[in-house]
């Protein structure tokens, strides 16, 4: 990303910057999320004009702590928004309550358990976990959850390196984390890895 002068970077985050985010947040990055940010903290640039995401990179150092949460909290509201408004019930939560009141409120319950997601880029995550990398970058747009990168470099090269040649559509991306890829399963069908656009 440095090499193509298209982004703007910041000293990376410091191991006390990474300390307070985590308390603050309570989660802890994977290995391979911290090391990316500590080696250099993308920032955000004005917006092109249609751009969908203003600010797409997570502000980390100094940014607005509600844009922050909303963020982190992006992947579960997606769900829900489903929930409410589509009718998805995941099958481990048992038969759905005819109530839709209770229903969300159950999904909210259910989704409370399962692993965090944090984000990269706009709406694109990887699992939170000490101790872990290596995870596919995941896309989130409500239940619609496809791989975008086998892991955090393959990503960075999907979504940034414009002078790469013919991406290799090989790879073999395995989710591991609890209920999102149960979400990635009913994608896996379609294209994996096919960018769907921002």
């Amino acid at each position: 990303m440095a090499e193509t002068g298209l982004y703007e970077y910041e000293p990376g985050l410091t191991d006390a910057e990474f300390e307070h985010i985590e308390h603050e947040y309570g989660f802890e990055f994977a290995d391979d999320h911290r090391a990316f940010l500590a080696a250099g903290l993308p920032i955000n640039i004005p917006p092109e004009e249609g751009q969908a995401w203003p600010k797409p990179w997570p502000e980390w150092r100094g940014g607005d702590l509600d844009s922050l949460r909303e963020q982190l909290d992006w992947p579960v509201e997606g769900v829900l928004l489903d929930v409410e408004h589509g009718g998805f019930w995941h099958e481990s939560w048992g038969e759905r309550p005819v109530s839709p009141a209770v229903a969300l409120e159950r999904a909210r319950q259910h989704l409370a358990k399962a692993p965090v997601l944090v984000p990269v880029y706009a709406h694109r995550y990887l699992p939170a976990g000490r101790g872990t990398s290596g995870h596919p970058v995941l896309s989130m747009w409500q239940t619609d959850t496809i791989y975008y990168g086998e892991d955090l470099v393959d990503y960075v090269h999907r979504e940034f390196d414009e002078t790469r040649d013919e991406v290799d559509e090989s790879g073999n991306p395995r989710a591991t984390v609890p209920f999102w890829r149960d979400l990635l399963a009913r994608f896996e069908k379609a294209t994996p890895l096919q960018p769907e656009g921002t």
